[in-house]
């Protein structure tokens, strides 16, 4: 897995600050009950002294050694009895002091020992939504609102989708980064092809994969801030650095943007780049074979056809059918 790596980094310093405060927050209400109850004060010196008396015993020999622990451990616990009970009848809970964790497996730390705590890849997952570019799509496009009964003019439509809908099912949930597999997503407006791409990188982003999505014309403009936009000596981060280094890059409405010999360039490097790493895409298109063949140079084309499957959507436009629902 490869999350993000702006949002891993954030997220790692955010955790760090979460332990942070849940200690600071604990030792300040720990000086609040020294301040107001002194016996309570006398207790907590007496129990921050029992490592220094379990060593002391061990020093004095080994004969008899668990029994003199075992008997330190029972004052312990008859200490806290009696700090507990002073707490309660002054109004306070018994782990008044205690520190409190958003996440008690972890202890707001994001790993439990070198595993990834539940609660860190739940944030991560939501920062991969936003910063994939797709956050509010993916709330309510999904493989499971995915509607297959909406390709039912002729059974052999019906039949085509539900094997593209499976196909595409097996490429997010087997996905691996650097396996150079890629999806060519072809067919008229209003077919599905955003709910379908939007689909996959749910699930891929939840897998832990980093996950960019973009129309082609916010695509293009990036290259071009790059190439006309930016000032002498600007020193602020590429805006194009993603769409080259993350695991999976969606790139939605191709063909939908102004054709010139920039842009077919800046769509070049990006495909062959990403195809020579080993760097997964999918790409939708509202073009036919024909179109695209006549609006790409071969260099483009032959890669297009000859490194991504090509999946063809057929049927009525979907939000029309809803219309008359």
């Amino acid at each position: 897995m490869s999350y993000n790596r702006e949002n891993y980094i954030r997220i790692r310093e955010e955790f760090e600050k979460r332990n942070l405060r849940a200690r600071q927050e604990a030792d300040r209400r720990t000086e609040e009950l020294h301040a107001k109850l002194p016996d309570v004060a006398i207790i907590d010196r007496e129990l921050s002294m029992t490592g220094v008396r379990i060593f002391a015993e061990s020093m004095n020999g080994k004969a008899g050694l668990d029994e003199r622990i075992a008997k330190l451990r029972r004052e312990n616990e008859e200490a806290r009895k009696i700090r507990a009970k002073i707490l309660e009848d002054h109004g306070y809970p018994a782990d008044y002091s205690s520190v409190k964790y958003a996440c008690d497996k972890c202890s707001d730390t994001g790993f439990i020992g070198s595993q990834m705590c539940d609660c860190m890849r739940r944030e991560l997952i939501m920062a991969g939504y936003e910063s994939s570019g797709i956050g509010n799509l993916i709330r309510t496009q999904s493989f499971e609102t995915f509607d297959l009964n909406y390709y039912r003019q002729t059974p052999e439509q019906h039949d085509r989708m539900a094997l593209t809908l499976e196909k595409c099912k097996q490429f997010a949930y087997n996905f691996e980064a650097g396996s150079g597999k890629n999806l060519l997503l072809c067919g008229t407006t209003g077919l599905g092809k955003t709910h379908m791409s939007t689909s996959i990188a749910k699930v891929v982003i939840e897998r832990g994969f980093d996950v960019v999505y973009d129309t082609a014309q916010n695509f293009l403009s990036d290259f071009e801030y790059e190439r006309f936009g930016r000032s002498t000596g600007d020193s602020s981060e590429s805006r194009t650095q993603k769409y080259f280094n993350c695991d999976l890059l969606i790139i939605d409405d191709l063909g939908s943007e102004v054709s010139n010999q920039f842009t077919i360039s800046c769509f070049y490097n990006v495909i062959n780049t990403r195809i020579n790493s080993g760097r997964s895409m999918i790409l939708n298109t509202n073009l036919r074979e024909k179109d695209i063949r006549e609006r790409y140079n071969d260099r483009i084309t032959s890669r297009l056809f000859g490194e991504f499957n090509i999946f063809l959507f057929f049927g009525k436009d979907i939000r029309e059918q809803k219309t008359q629902e």
